[in-house]
């Protein structure tokens, strides 16, 4: 499995909102995330908005090309994309670039 880190940035007046709306995430959305290789993904928000986000995968780009196909992706990304800063006029999950790891504990 490949572990992936990317950030992000949540516009700071959107932050409690963002965090109501994954205290919420769609069943159909977790299902397509399971369904398309996204493992052990989770989300981190700092007081700033910055935005952490971590999950394993076999293959990140075939896993975020998978999502990318599905209808219920598209729904989630318009509704999610007005919390965030700085997207350039990408969708949230297009602007998801991984860090480049350095150092791993197993």
């Amino acid at each position: 499995m490949r572990r992936v880190c990317f950030l992000l940035k949540v516009r700071q007046d959107r932050i409690e909102e963002y965090r109501e709306r994954h205290e919420a995430v769609w069943p159909e959305m977790r299902a397509a995330l399971a369904e398309t290789g996204w493992h052990n993904y989770s989300l981190f928000v700092r007081e700033d908005g910055l935005l952490v986000g971590y999950l394993e995968t076999e293959d990140f780009e075939a896993a975020r090309a998978a999502m990318a196909a599905t209808e219920v992706n598209a729904r989630w990304q318009a509704e999610m994309a007005p919390f965030f800063e700085a997207l350039d006029g990408a969708r949230p999950d297009e602007a998801m670039k991984p860090l480049t790891e350095v150092f791993h504990l197993e």
